[in-house]
């Protein structure tokens, strides 16, 4: 099994891509949440993060939290 990400640029494909469906020779699955909540931030601000920014500050996050998870078992 192979994942495609697929941009519909003309209705038509997507009445096909639903006849696939249908057919059950294709899966389509919804926009994951997370990407559809960062769109919809980076519509609303004028300076948006990059992805590598949010990456970072999430990887900061974790490495403080297993900090935290350590010294409490020490």
């Amino acid at each position: 099994m192979e994942a495609l990400n697929v941009e519909i640029l003309n209705p038509k494909a997507k009445a096909l891509l639903l006849n696939l469906a249908d057919l059950n020779l294709i899966n389509i699955q919804p926009k994951p949440l997370f990407q559809q909540r960062l769109a919809t931030l980076r519509r609303n601000e004028s300076e948006v993060p990059s992805l590598e920014e949010i990456t970072q500050e999430v990887e900061t996050v974790r490495q403080q939290r297993y900090a935290r998870k350590m010294q409490s078992h020490s």
